[in-house]
């Protein structure tokens, strides 16, 4: 009886062992700062128990003629050199509550670039940038001991548009095959991609794709069904319905 006790005690337990850690929300996944904006604000909230400690990190995204990309850590350089300059790079966030990013750009427009930032939960440790103690930190490690495997981050994208960006989208569906190349200079969302039986009936999950300036894409498809999505060209949307 003892034991069948216990077991049932660890059981009512694990729940609140389990949130007793900070639960992320950085928002949307992917970001855009259009032409003519040069600062945006991305809020991250904590939904867990336990405050949250964010060090926030951005990279660079190039990519070469074939579409692959890699990355460029901006830490080591210059204010002036880095382009996107992420403050504050250190976030508490209290249990249940919130804080804000500002994100600046200074670099040049000529053409689109793009952004990687990762919002990295971590234990404090003296002298990392939390300005808490020693002793604070040791406490909250304690703390989240039993949920510190929880500790979950989460990576976003920023596409910084053109001083002058141009949209010129080609869509083309042929024997059920759907292709999209965009010729413009700035990236173009196909949002809510699905192919249905008709439309809106019968219709495949939804799905999101960014297609970069330059690149091509062709979607399988069935001649009997359609392909329907929204297609956004910057503050421009439109619905698409395609079928043949």
């Amino acid at each position: 009886m003892n034991l069948y006790r216990s077991l049932c005690l660890a059981m009512l337990l694990l729940p609140a062992l389990a949130h007793a850690a900070p639960e992320l929300n950085v928002g949307g996944l992917y970001d855009y700062l259009e032409a003519g904006k040069s600062t945006l604000l991305k809020r991250v909230r904590n939904g867990g128990d336990a405050t949250a400690f964010v060090k926030v990190s951005v990279v660079e995204l190039v990519y070469d003629s074939s579409g692959v990309h890699r990355e460029v850590e901006l830490d080591g350089l210059a204010l002036e050199q880095r382009g996107l300059v992420v403050s504050p790079a250190r976030l508490i966030v209290p249990a249940r509550g919130m804080q804000a990013v500002r994100l600046l750009y200074r670099g040049e427009r000529n053409a689109e670039r793009y952004y990687r930032l990762r919002f990295i939960p971590v234990l404090p440790e003296l002298g990392d940038g939390f300005a808490v103690s020693e002793a604070e930190a040791e406490e909250y490690r304690d703390d989240l001991k039993a949920g510190v495997n929880l500790l979950a981050g989460y990576g976003t994208l920023l596409f910084v548009r053109p001083d002058q960006p141009r949209y010129q989208t080609l869509v083309h569906r042929k024997a059920g095959a759907l292709t999209v190349s965009n010729q413009g200079n700035a990236t173009v969302v196909l949002d809510h991609f699905r192919q249905c039986q008709t439309l809106d009936q019968g219709c495949e999950t939804a799905t999101k794709h960014h297609l970069l300036p330059g690149r091509t894409r062709q979607f399988d498809g069935q001649a009997a069904k359609v392909h329907q999505f929204e297609l956004h060209e910057g503050a421009e949307h439109q619905q698409m319905v395609l079928e043949g």
